[in-house]
């Protein structure tokens, strides 16, 4: 089982970035999809951005796709989500996952993290 740890999230003014980080100890931690899913408050889970195993696919929800950015750096064995232009929408939790499935598709995700807290202030 592939154990994930999320980290990154605080409290940040409206207008700011935040970088998570989604980090596996498990040396086959490259070999997994890794997907981003944003909880809002109250709310499903959505994905909102994947990469692929050999971080040549990438994926991002319409509505974030302009302010997200999600990158692997393998030696690390760590994923990395990049949020700019930070807005009080973007408040929840947010959860990293490992999929050996399918990249777009949130029932492909087997291995969750315990999520880190977004807040975003106006």
């Amino acid at each position: 089982q592939v154990q994930l740890v999320e980290s990154g999230g605080g409290l940040v003014q409206a207008g700011g970035s935040l970088r998570l980080s989604c980090v596996s100890s498990a040396r086959t931690f490259s070999t997994y999809n890794i997907g981003w899913f944003h909880q809002p408050p109250g709310k499903e889970r959505q994905l909102v951005a994947a990469v692929s195993w050999s971080g040549g696919s990438t994926f991002y929800e319409d509505s974030v796709k302009a302010r997200f950015d999600i990158s692997r750096d393998y030696a690390k064995n760590t994923v990395y989500l990049e949020i700019g232009s930070l807005r009080p929408e973007d408040t929840g939790v947010y959860y990293c996952a490992a999929s050996i499935g399918g990249l777009a598709t949130s029932g492909e995700y087997a291995y969750w993290g315990q999520g880190t807290q977004v807040t975003v202030s106006s």
